[in-house]
C-alpha cells in the first residue's frame, strides 16, 4: 500500500475510533471524512495571493517554516472534510437565533478533535520520511483584517479544500461538498508528492443553487442578523453577532469555549448534499 492509500486509511480509522470524535452521549461529532489532495505546485495557490491577499500563504511558504532552506516547489496539500452528523444537524434546524447545544459542542470539542487529526497526519507523514506542517496550528498563523476582503487568515482551509476538488463556495461564503455545507475542514502541507485529486467543477460557486441562477436563498432567511444577501456576506456583522455578549452567556450555559452559529448551514437545501436543480 502506497503512502496516499495508507494515509486515507489512517484518517478514516482515526475519525471512526478516536474518543475525541465522541460526544457526551457517545455519538460521533463527525461522520466519515471526505479526503482530497492538491499539488503544492498548483498555480491556484499563487492566485489566492491576489484573490485573498498577499498575506495568504502558499504551500511553499508553509514548508519554508519547517525546512532549513527555501521550501521545495513540489509536494502535496492533504485535505479533509469532517461532515457533521445528522443528529447534530437536526438539533440546529429548529433554531432561529442561537445554535443548539449539540452544534456548539461540535464547534468546540469537535474542532479540538480536528486539531488532533491535524497532528496525527503531520506525525504520519514525518514517519514516512517527509516534512509536514498543519498551517492552522503553526505559531505564525493568524487571522487578518484586510481592507479588501475583510476578515481573513494566513491560510484558508476551505480554499485548500477547493484546490483539492472537495467542493465549491456558496452564497453565505460557506463550502458545499458532496456531503453538504455542515462540516469542519482540515489540511496538512507536506513535501511528499502524491497524486492530486481532480476538481470536478468549472466554477468556484457551482454547487450553490443561487449562485448558478436557481431559486433558493434559504441561507439569507436563516441568518438572524441579516449578514447574508445575494450580493454580499458581511463577515464583520456575522462575527460581531456570534462573539457578542449574548453568546458569552450561551457559552456558559452550554459549557463550551466557543459556540459557532451554523444556522445558515442547517435547514437549507445544501445542508448535507450538493442540491439538485
Amino acid at each position: 500500500m502506497d503512502t496516499k492509500a495508507k494515509l486515507i486509511q489512517v484518517i478514516k480509522q482515526y475519525a471512526h475510533e478516536h474518543p475525541g470524535n465522541r460526544s457526551h452521549d457517545n455519538g460521533h461529532y463527525f461522520d466519515t471524512p471526505l479526503i482530497g489532495f492538491a499539488s503544492a505546485a498548483d498555480p491556484l495557490f499563487e492566485e489566492y495571493k491576489s484573490i485573498i491577499g498577499q498575506f495568504h500563504w502558499t504551500p511553499a511558504n508553509i514548508l519554508e517554516q519547517v525546512a532549513d532552506e527555501t521550501g521545495p516547489a513540489e509536494g502535496t496539500v492533504v485535505n479533509w472534510v469532517l461532515p457533521i452528523t445528522e443528529k447534530t444537524r437536526i438539533s440546529n434546524r429548529g433554531q432561529d437565533k442561537y445554535p443548539s447545544r449539540e452544534w456548539a459542542c461540535t464547534r468546540d470539542f469537535g474542532e479540538q478533535f480536528n486539531d488532533e487529526l491535524r497532528r496525527l497526519v503531520v506525525e504520519f507523514l514525518i514517519v514516512q520520511g517527509g516534512k509536514a506542517v498543519a498551517p492552522i496550528l503553526h505559531e505564525e498563523w493568524s487571522r487578518v483584517t484586510d481592507p479588501k476582503v475583510g476578515l481573513a487568515s494566513r491560510w484558508s482551509e476551505r480554499h485548500a479544500a477547493y484546490a483539492a476538488g472537495l467542493g465549491t463556495f456558496s452564497l453565505n461564503r460557506g463550502f458545499i461538498t458532496p456531503r453538504g455545507i455542515a462540516h469542519r475542514c482540515g489540511s496538512v502541507v507536506t513535501d511528499i508528492v502524491m497524486e492530486p485529486s481532480a476538481r470536478p467543477y468549472s466554477d468556484y460557486r457551482e454547487n450553490c443553487l443561487t449562485c448558478r441562477g436557481e431559486k433558493c436563498g434559504e441561507c439569507i432567511k436563516r441568518c438572524p442578523v441579516g449578514a447574508i444577501s445575494e450580493e454580499f456576506h458581511d463577515k464583520d456583522l456575522c462575527q460581531k453577532y456570534t462573539y457578542g455578549p449574548e453568546f458569552k452567556e450561551l457559552k456558559k450555559k452550554y459549557g463550551v469555549s466557543v459556540t459557532g452559529c451554523g444556522l445558515c448551514q442547517t435547514n437549507v437545501p445544501c445542508e448535507s448534499v450538493i442540491p439538485e436543480t
